[in-house]
């Protein structure tokens, strides 16, 4: 398939620049991946369609407040998106600037704090923070300090202080990620209650979301895009979780395209051991650059909670491999006329397999 198989045309009204009131009052947009209908309902309404035996994977990565803004020792502006921490006083970040930072210039921000561009790696620059009190401030305490939270481009507004609650999972546990996963950010701790006092199992991955997940696909032929990398954990006690669902043929439904990511990821590692299929998963920690497209053979997942992605997309093309390529952009013509709030702090989405 072709990049322009995904492109859609969204009216801007519908991206939405603010979180609802209250974390589950979005809405939910439930499509049947086998016949392609579409149901309009009320994010709550999910737990109608959950069984007392499934098995919900959330992602518990944790935003860290990634963006500073600073001065060369020039003089000029920057903006600093940390996109990894690589140890206590070192990042790979993108710098937005009016020329690109060279080896060895000196980046100044707020309280007197200092770094150095010591290398480039393809897009990104390798940063070292450094200043008289280096023990105490690692780049993570450094950002939680004067960092801001990193909204994505199409949210058209500084970052204000309820984002520091609400561009976050209720479950953040893991520190690491530049970008929300944002299908999660519609539970709240009365809603996770719920979800066990029917029955259903709660399984935690980790992926640090990066910020390449807002880049749009730049090649035309989908054979010839290459994925970022992402860090991801899939420890041996959730292997044990999932592995024993699978037995019983319980569902496992992924909260998220990160979560989808991981699993298969970690299922692709498993079925190179030498085994015929991928089963029992075992234990994953490392990088993950896997891009799925319509005709992929999921491996892991039966459902899946998501919310309205970007126009030509590798998470539109994720969705759409799926419940379906005809099913996804009849869903989103759907939901365009019936203005579901699109993106990060839209609305959601319910699906089963094609």
């Amino acid at each position: 398939m072709r990049r322009t198989d995904f492109t859609f045309d969204l009216p801007e009204e519908l991206i939405a620049q603010q979180p609802a009131a209250e974390r589950t009052a979005s809405r939910l947009l439930v499509l049947d991946g086998n016949t392609g209908i579409c149901a309009d309902k009320k994010f709550t309404n999910l737990i109608d369609y959950l069984h007392a035996d499934d098995v919900l994977v959330f992602n518990n990565t944790q935003v860290i407040p990634a963006r500073l803004h600073g001065k060369k020792s020039t003089g000029g502006k920057i903006e600093v998106l940390v996109e990894r921490i690589v140890d206590n006083h070192t990042a790979l970040a993108h710098i937005r600037a009016s020329k690109s930072p060279k080896p060895g210039t000196v980046l100044t921000f707020e309280l007197g704090i200092e770094a150095k561009v010591t290398a480039r790696e393809g897009d990104l620059f390798i940063v070292v923070f450094y200043n008289e009190n280096q023990d105490k401030n690692t780049v993570l305490d450094i950002l939680n300090d004067i960092g801001h939270m990193p909204l994505p481009p199409y949210i058209q507004r500084e970052d204000e202080s309820f984002d520091q609650e609400r561009y976050q999972t209720v479950y953040a546990e893991n520190p690491g990620a530049v970008a929300a996963p944002t299908a999660g950010l519609h539970f709240d701790e009365k809603m996770l209650q719920q979800l066990s006092d029917k029955g259903i199992e709660q399984v935690h991955v980790t992926l640090h979301v990066g910020a390449g997940t807002f880049q749009p696909v730049r090649v035309d032929d989908l054979n010839d895009h290459h994925m970022h990398k992402e860090w991801i954990e899939l420890t041996k006690e959730n292997c044990e979780k999932i592995n024993k669902a699978k037995e019983q043929g319980r569902r496992i439904i992924a909260v998220g395209t990160t979560s989808v990511r991981c699993l298969e990821s970690a299922a692709l590692f498993s079925n190179k051991e030498g085994k015929s299929d991928p089963y029992p998963l075992e234990p994953y920690k490392g990088e993950t650059d896997i891009f799925i497209t319509p005709g992929y053979e999921f491996k892991v997942i039966d459902a899946l909670i998501t919310n309205f992605h970007l126009s030509e997309s590798t998470l539109l093309m994720l969705v759409s491999a799926f419940a379906g390529y005809e099913n996804i952009k009849n869903a989103y013509q759907h939901a365009i006329k019936e203005k579901y709030r699109f993106f990060s702090y839209g609305d959601a989405m319910f699906l089963t397999r094609n």
